[in-house]
């Protein structure tokens, strides 16, 4: 499913190439795009009281900033945009074989994950249809997955779900 990706044509996926477990609060780190290029910068904001990330396009503008929820009874982080909040991702509470993350957003509709969340081996939908597919069988790389973007998506949100996901399900970075 990862392959070639679409430089433009608007015919395919989008594929991108994250590093897992590298990055953590305060660490900055670029996502490439499947011919290696940086597209988007995820700059680790430093000295704050909760755990701030900003997904940054490849000049530097801020296109979404994901901040940790204070004081929740399970994990939430917040995703914003230049205008305020767009989505709130949440851990299911009760998982009996793997975890489960929603994403709601503010403008209505959820996205969910399904697969294997710990091992980057899972599936974002909105309902059936598939928004993303994050995987580590397509990289012989160490500690990398890809993120493939179905066609028509925000490439940007679903990184910056991706992103979240990532830092909620290996809370030790």
């Amino acid at each position: 499913m990862f392959g070639h990706r679409d430089e433009g044509h608007g015919t395919g996926p989008n594929t991108f190439q994250m590093h897992q477990r590298i990055f953590s609060i305060g660490d900055d780190f670029w996502i490439e795009n499947g011919a290696g290029q940086r597209v988007f910068k995820v700059d680790g904001k430093a000295l704050r009281i909760r755990k701030t990330l900003e997904l940054q396009d490849g000049s530097g503008r801020m296109l979404y900033e994901i901040k940790e929820k204070l004081a929740t009874i399970r994990d939430v982080m917040t995703i914003e945009g230049p205008a305020g909040k767009v989505a709130t991702v949440k851990k299911a509470l009760f998982t009996p074989l793997r975890e489960r993350y929603d994403v709601d957003f503010e403008t209505g509709g959820t996205w969910s994950t399904h697969g294997n969340i710990v091992d980057h081996q899972y599936e974002i939908k909105a309902g059936d249809a598939k928004i993303a597919e994050i995987g580590k069988k397509w990289f012989r790389v160490r500690d990398t997955y890809g993120v493939q973007v179905a066609p028509g998506q925000d490439e940007a949100m679903v990184l910056a779900v991706a992103i979240v996901i990532d830092q909620m399900s290996h809370p030790s970075k």
